[in-house]
């Protein structure tokens, strides 16, 4: 593989074959927008599969249950990004760690479709969450190696990236939920490992166009001994998740709660490790300080977001009235409608930001739009409390999910792409895993905070949960010069 990697020229970074940018953008694009597909295809039938009962094709848990599960598992999906970096900078590089997660991926929706019960939900979810969350910090990672540091086609590669992860996010749930009307749920499931198989096919196709030098071998490599501390660990670890779920001692409504706990200790223990090394300079400490307001605003806007996924997955099957011209449409058709507005709205974003070029807004000014328009979609679902079971118009979840991706637009491409601009040297993949990390805190919030929502008390929660996502972003705005600076020179 070394002696594959040294014949990349340089000069890669500089061509513009793929609309002004480099090819590898293609393939990687590409990759992602089938296990987009095949994730989102999966996740729209998720929380149904829980809670349906045996004889509509389901496991027959609560809705409590399926939440909090949902929402565990969207957590551990951002949650093992950490796993993902630190093997990236540690053993594999980027490259190699970014194909076995693709792998990895393939293998959980493959249990999911065929084996049966409990079992096969927890082996292809734990798959998928680790596959899932790895591939997408090695995947963001490697977009940024694409480009040399200071080119101002970065942002608009991650627009066009996250454009190309939303037309899998579009066409997944789409097919998947036709399957399921079809013939079951395990059929969609199955539908989304042969898209996962197809990204495989894809990547492997147009590899040569993604290998970097950068991408190709660890940042940080593991010395003999400490090889061996970390597989001693990684098997006790093992060993106790799997003594302590055989004994059933952890409730499926605690899950939530239990990955929000991991994913603090786990951030600060990771900012820990990166603030403290002597590998880093000051310039890349201060960067690294600049991220924490930036981390903790993002897991807020992402508590939001998720919910779509527990909250407004249960608010689509019970409240909205989703007869379309005589046919009544899946409640999961609903995950589709976030990736169509990205769709058509991703490149007017990128586009928007080249034109600014060094004029377009700061960073943590993006961070505090995103968290405020997130607020208001929130708000907007009041005006539509308080009636009866499919009560609410198809066009108000419409126009609430439009708010959601204009938040989205101004804050996750932004967010993937600040983290390889802040990231130091040595910890090039896990500071791309500390933003995810913010995401996967932000998605388990979801699972805990649909513990408090119910028909019956919509304004109440919707109140409070968009009020509080709108100061924080206000807070945001207000202390940007500060963060501006400890970011030294960064916007």
């Amino acid at each position: 593989m070394s002696e594959q990697t040294t014949e990349v020229e340089p000069s890669e970074k500089g061509r513009g074959g793929f609309f002004g940018h480099p090819w590898g953008l293609a393939n990687l694009a590409g990759v992602e927008m089938w296990e987009r597909f095949s994730f989102y295809g999966m996740q729209g039938l998720l929380a149904y599969y829980i809670y349906y009962s045996a004889t509509d094709g389901g496991l027959g848990m609560t809705e409590a249950a399926a939440t909090s599960i949902v929402g565990a598992y969207g957590g551990l999906v951002y949650l093992s990004s950490v796993i993902g970096g630190w093997i990236a900078d540690r053993i594999l590089g980027a490259e190699k760690t970014l194909l076995s997660s693709a792998i990895l991926v393939m293998i959980g929706h493959l249990a999911l479709a065929v084996l049966p019960g409990v079992a096969g939900l927890a082996v292809g979810l734990i798959c998928v969450a680790v596959g899932a969350g790895s591939l997408k910090t090695t995947t963001s990672t490697t977009v940024g190696d694409l480009y040399e540091e200071g080119d101002n086609r970065r942002d608009a590669a991650f627009s066009i990236y996250y454009m190309g992860v939303n037309i899998g996010g579009l066409v997944g749930p789409l097919l998947t939920s036709a399957v399921w009307g079809w013939k079951g749920f395990h059929w969609g499931f199955g539908l989304a490992a042969i898209g996962m198989a197809a990204g495989l096919i894809q990547y492997l196709a147009m590899r040569h166009h993604t290998l970097t030098d950068e991408g190709s071998k660890p940042t940080n490599p593991l010395s003999r001994r400490e090889r061996t501390v970390w597989a001693i660990a990684i098997v006790a670890v093992v060993l106790v998740i799997a003594l302590i779920v055989s004994l059933g001692l952890i409730a499926a409504e605690s899950l939530a709660n239990i990955v929000v706990v991991l994913t603090l200790l786990t951030a600060i223990f990771l900012f820990g490790t990166i603030l403290k090394s002597k590998q880093i300079s000051g310039v890349e400490r201060s960067r690294v300080y600049s991220f924490v307001p930036l981390f903790f605003a993002s897991a807020v806007f992402w508590s939001l977001f998720q919910q779509q996924f527990t909250v407004v997955a249960i608010y689509s099957d019970q409240r909205l009235n989703r007869d379309i011209f005589g046919f009544e449409l899946p409640p999961s058709v609903v995950t589709s409608i976030n990736p169509v507005f990205i769709i058509i709205f991703a490149g007017v974003f990128a586009a928007m930001w080249t034109k600014l070029g060094d004029r377009q807004p700061s960073a943590p000014v993006k961070f505090a739009l995103g968290t405020i328009i997130m607020g208001f979609a929130f708000l907007a679902f009041i005006p539509f409390s308080g009636g009866g079971a499919n009560s609410v118009p198809f066009l108000a979840i419409v126009l609430v999910l439009f708010l959601f991706t204009m938040a989205e637009l101004c804050l996750s491409p932004v967010g993937q792409s600040l983290a390889t601009k802040l990231s130091p040297h040595a910890f090039h993949s896990q500071m791309v895993a500390l933003y995810f990390l913010s995401v996967s805190l932000g998605s388990s919030l979801a699972g805990s905070l649909s513990s408090f929502y119910s028909t019956d008390n919509e304004v109440p929660y919707f109140l409070i949960i968009g009020l509080a996502s709108i100061a924080v972003g206000i807070v945001l705005f207000l202390v940007r010069k500060p963060i501006l600076k400890l970011m030294a020179g960064v916007k």
